[in-house]
């Protein structure tokens, strides 16, 4: 039976501003059984789907990103800040509440029509996860799905993907 993730995660008020409520994955992470099931979790989500490699955005979506891609047996695309790829990026920018920020992938991210699933640990507002998709269908793969471990609903960021599934493990 699948563990109560929601339990592992730690609630930290006025973080990292006053009037931010802060959903913390520390807890879940430093848990062997909860890490563990959580990628099995986010596995079960997507058996349906058909996926050619996992795209993890920088940072918390690096671990979740990495252990499902091993877990699933594919390779991983590091989706990044500006300016932290070596080599030729494709960038995608974004706007944010107050200002815009971006994100980039390597060129040779992905081969034409390659199915791309979309991993990161929170959805909230959806921007990051919005240019990140756009920006691997920018290098030619192609979005199959969006998978979180966590969802702010209230924040209605599943509105601002593209048309794909959305899986999230935990909402709030």
């Amino acid at each position: 039976m699948p563990l109560d993730l929601k339990t592992y995660i730690r609630d930290v008020p006025d973080f990292p501003k006053p009037g931010i409520l802060f959903r913390d994955i520390t807890p879940l992470l430093r848990d062997p059984d909860a890490l563990r099931d959580t990628i099995e979790q986010l596995a079960a989500k997507c058996e349906e789907w058909s996926i050619d490699a996992i795209a993890g955005i920088e940072s918390r979506g690096f671990v979740f990103a990495t252990a499902l891609a091993v877990r699933m047996g594919l390779g991983l695309i590091p989706v990044r800040k500006p300016g932290k790829l070596p080599h030729q990026t494709f960038q995608q920018k974004y706007e944010l509440e107050y200002g815009t920020d971006a994100v980039e992938v390597h060129q040779d991210a992905t081969r034409d029509g390659e199915s791309v699933l979309m991993v990161d640990d929170l959805l909230a507002t959806g921007g990051t996860m919005g240019a990140a998709c756009q920006v691997i269908e920018k290098c030619g793969g192609r979005v199959v799905g969006c998978l979180f471990v966590i969802e702010l609903g209230a924040l209605g960021g599943r509105e601002r993907l593209p048309d794909v599934p959305t899986e999230s493990l935990i909402h709030y």
